[in-house]
């Protein structure tokens, strides 16, 4: 298995990034700009905890889709998702599964392993670094 799948590693890890990015610009978009329609969302206040967030999430969610600035945004991002998690889920119950933290804690740890990892060969960085 690792024969034929592990020259595709570098690949996958662009591919890591770019659904990641795609899944965290959702949150960020549902909060600024109201799309999609999250009833959660509905009220959010763009100088509030939660609009600040939103801002982080479109933000760096759309730069971790360009893989620019990979590592230091994935770094902002894990850190606002543990801060997620702790703030507004820990505090309902220790089991992710019922505090409804398990995305966080998902985002938090996907994002500090392209922090570490890179963007892989498919990004703006790697682009930048080759010329």
């Amino acid at each position: 298995m690792t024969k034929l799948l592990g020259p595709w590693a570098p690949q996958a890890l662009s591919v890591l990034r770019i659904v990641a990015g795609l899944m965290i610009i959702q949150h960020g978009m549902g909060k600024i700009i109201g799309f999609p329609v999250v009833p959660a969302y509905a009220k959010v206040q763009a100088f509030s905890l939660i609009g600040a967030a939103g801002f982080i999430e479109l933000i760096g969610g759309a730069l971790l889709i360009l893989g620019l600035l990979t590592r230091p945004v994935a770094f902002i991002l894990a850190g606002e998702m543990a801060f997620a998690y702790f703030i507004g889920h820990a505090p309902k119950d220790f089991f992710p599964l019922i505090n409804n933290g398990t995305l966080a804690i998902m985002y938090c740890f996907t994002c500090l392993y392209l922090a570490t990892a890179g963007a892989g060969p498919w990004s703006v960085d790697a682009t930048m670094k080759r010329t």
